[in-house]
């Protein structure tokens, strides 16, 4: 899923305790958050201990019950959700092209990009020039965001080197509403939320109603935690399976390696 220093890295990594060596396993006789104060930017820090909420930590004014802007680990919900959407068969598989949702791309001057699959996009190795970092505020700030990632020249092959985009995600929440018949919100309510046992806030959309879909998702931690359990589980949550086993597994195989941090990327 990567590595991102976002609230949901710390809640999923808590998650991840219950897979330690035995050696590491045994339960200690409290958990001292005490040091959490002194991390001035960190907002909650929950410690989940064989499934059981052991700790938890809240900074100042911070409520527990709050949504929180998740930011880029909106990327992962979505790639979760292009899962669910494959495993129901509303998107064809993980290397069906995208230009089978964005049909004007065979009319593009890059012969490339009708090459662009599914897996590109969640891997992020579109080949498309990136809407984050320098160009995000020209991308947001554009009428249309799906159109102007797609005219994105091609700076690698599709499938070729990592270009981290925040565009490529939101590609994919436009299939996400193509490929359901409803809005990304609504999926992701339907398919993952209420599973869980929680409703999903709202959140931003772009100028032609697209939830957004690599970043200001709204979440609560112990929301959070539950996904993040969930993944730690291969996808269940108690007795049901709610994304496949299988989907979770490949998502957290290294496909794509980070020029900036060199560290390796899944699926979202």
């Amino acid at each position: 899923m990567g590595a991102v220093p976002k609230i949901g890295a710390f809640v999923i990594a808590a998650a991840m305790l219950a897979s330690a060596p035995p050696r590491l396993r045994a339960q200690p006789a409290e958990f001292d958050l005490r040091a959490a104060s002194e991390l001035p930017q960190l907002r909650t820090l929950l410690v989940s201990w064989h499934g059981r909420l052991a700790a938890e930590y809240h900074g100042r004014g911070v409520r527990p019950d709050a949504p929180a802007n998740v930011k880029s680990v909106s990327k992962s919900i979505i790639a979760a959700l292009v899962g669910i959407a494959i495993e129901r068969g509303l998107i064809k598989g993980i290397a069906e092209p995208i230009v089978t949702y964005f049909p004007e791309l065979r009319r593009d001057a890059d012969t490339r990009k009708p090459a662009i699959t599914i897996e590109d996009l969640v891997t992020m190795r579109a080949g498309l020039e990136s809407t984050s970092g320098r160009n995000y505020g020209a991308w947001v700030r554009s009428g249309n965001w799906v159109r102007h990632a797609l005219r994105q020249p091609m700076v690698s092959e599709p499938g070729g080197a990592m270009e981290y985009s925040t565009g490529s995600s939101h590609l994919l929440s436009a299939i996400l509403t193509k490929a359901s018949g409803t809005s990304t919100w609504q999926f992701a309510q339907e398919a993952l939320a209420k599973p869980l046992g929680f409703d999903l806030p709202r959140w931003s959309t772009d100028p032609q109603g697209i939830y957004f879909g690599g970043n200001d998702m709204l979440m609560t931690p112990r929301q959070m935690l539950l996904i993040g359990e969930m993944y730690l589980h291969k996808g269940r949550a108690g007795d049901r399976q709610i994304m496949p086993q299988a989907w979770v597994e490949a998502s957290c195989e290294g496909r794509a390696r980070s020029p900036r941090t060199n560290e390796r990327y899944g699926y979202g």
